[in-house]
């Protein structure tokens, strides 16, 4: 499903009535049919109050309540502004919410009995709120939001910047949003999704050709997408069919990271998986694996790798390899710098980089500009970060990253030719032909030491069985939730772990199969 901007859902709608001849004043009745269906799902009776502005959203809200009101409950609509100032179609919606004689009071504010007992419908703004509200509409608002009445937001919460997600200065916070057609940035986008409550994604008559259209760029990630990329396996077939994975990981003090991601490269269909780890280190490893296999490498003496590896890497590589993973707890240092750069510019095979390999590379950024292969880097937002100040010289921190979730990896996709997998609440995949995926699935619980690791192992098995990068980022991204999801109900999120999430990796890819 395709998550659009305002503007890019104003065009759908423009498009629905200049070109295919459906007259808005029909789009609107059928949204607001959809929203009132879905309050008599919820509450079958009751006070009603519906909150409307000036504009469109207002119209819709005015079409709620006449219908509301035929199916016999308690209505009154409250129009938070002049009688001169609604838009042609909420002026129209006006006039047929009086000829049905609802109950319609113009007003500048309300009072808290006016709430009392109600069931609140927020059409006060729709997706086109660009700018902070008024001081009277934050009032009313932090009325509504401790009135502890239920909530349902007529396309988005009113407040919330559709694009973004931002809180334009204070916003409704809904138990549900109905909204038509695609959802919208802001629905998915934090804090936006806080306080969209459960969305729900209404058909009011869009023809399908500019729903699916491919001008639009971002896709949400849903189960049965994911689930085709999915090769099934053949009776006849053996480990080399599923691809062989190198992981280059570990230090001293970090044996913990190489081992969740190899075990995790393991779990997602990897055939093998073999880690190259500090020679030092060897005997730590031999004690703790079973399935994998090792690979010792020249070290540093203090149990983080030479640059000395390199032969030894590129023998391996050439002889035996189908995906390289990078970076998980191998630590900065001059040797891992020069190490991760060649390694870059080198490799015959695709790479996977990922925590201390994306640090490294940040010191010289430009060497991704002279990879030999397909990359995928798996930043979360403090690494993009400096990895992004460094590209554009400029200075960013984790929150500029936050507040353009979208964009930042997008344009280092665009910059360096990569597939980028920012982590965090969305995980957004961007890759250099513009396309950006929303992830769907995963919980606060996975905000643990490792959960990082887990997915680099992840991903990297999907490109050691064949998929490409960019089909590989999407469906680890997804599975990686949706374990954490399935490990949430049986751990609860406060007592999870990266290796929780390992465990269950089998019963996530018996879910997508059901």
């Amino acid at each position: 499903m395709k998550v659009v901007t305002s503007d890019e859902m104003r065009q759908i709608d423009k498009l629905t009535i200049e070109q295919y001849g459906v007259p808005s004043l029909i789009l609107m009745e059928r949204a607001g049919l959809s929203v009132a269906q879905k309050v008599r799902e919820f509450y079958k009776g009751g006070k009603i109050i519906v909150l409307c502005g000036k504009g469109n959203n207002g119209g819709d809200g005015l079409v709620v309540a006449r219908i509301l009101q035929n199916w016999g409950y308690r209505v009154k609509a409250i129009l938070l502004g002049e009688k001169g100032f609604l838009s042609h179609d909420c002026d129209i919606q006006y006039k047929i919410a009086k000829n049905f004689n609802v109950p319609v009071e113009f007003k500048s504010t309300i009072n808290p009995s006016d709430l009392h007992s109600a069931i609140i419908i927020d059409a006060v703004f729709g997706t086109g709120l660009n700018k902070p509200v008024s001081e009277n509409l934050i009032e009313i608002f932090d009325m509504i939001n401790s009135s502890n009445s239920p909530v349902f937001s007529i396309d988005i919460a009113s407040g919330i910047s559709a694009d973004t997600g931002e809180v334009l200065g204070a916003a409704i916070k809904a138990d549900y949003t109905v909204t038509f057609g695609l959802p919208k940035r802001g629905h998915i986008l934090y804090p936006g999704a806080d306080y969209s409550g459960k969305l729900f994604v209404e058909d009011i008559g869009f023809p399908p050709q500019l729903l699916n259209s491919e001008k639009l760029k971002v896709e949400l990630l849903q189960k049965s997408f994911v689930l085709s990329l999915i090769k099934p396996r053949q009776r006849y077939s053996h480990k080399g069919d599923y691809g062989h994975v190198l992981i280059i990981a570990g230090s001293k003090g970090k044996t913990g990271a190489a081992l969740m991601c190899a075990k995790a490269c393991l779990r997602s269909g990897a055939g093998l998986v073999t880690i190259g780890v500090p020679e030092s280190l060897i005997d730590v490893f031999q004690g703790r694996i079973t399935e994998e296999m090792t690979l010792p490498l020249k070290d540093d003496g203090k149990g983080m790798f030479s640059i000395n590896a390199l032969d030894e890497i590129f023998s391996f590589i050439s002889d035996k390899v189908d995906a390289v993973a990078i970076g998980p707890g191998i630590g900065v240092s001059p040797d891992t710098e020069m190490l991760v750069a060649e390694i870059v510019k080198t490799s015959p095979v695709p790479l996977i980089i990922d925590a201390d390999g994306i640090n490294s590379l940040s010191q010289n950024p430009d060497n991704l500009k002279q990879a030999k292969s397909s990359v995928v880097m798996t930043p979360h937002p403090g690494e993009m970060a400096r990895l992004y100040s460094r590209v554009f010289n400029l200075v960013y921190k984790t929150a500029d990253i936050e507040k353009d979730r979208l964009g930042i990896p997008l344009r280092l996709s665009s910059e360096f030719g990569i597939n980028v997998v920012l982590k965090g609440a969305p995980t957004v995949i961007a890759s250099p032909f513009g396309d950006l995926f929303i992830n769907t699935t995963g919980n606060p619980g996975m905000a643990t030491a490792g959960s990082g690791d887990v997915l680099t192992g992840i991903i990297a098995s999907f490109v050691g069985q064949g998929l490409n990068p960019l089909n590989a980022s999407v469906n680890g991204v997804y599975i990686h939730g949706l374990a954490g999801d399935l490990a949430s109900e049986k751990k609860g999120e406060n007592s999870m772990i990266a290796s929780d999430l390992i465990e269950s990796l089998p019963d996530a890819f018996r879910y997508l199969s059901s």
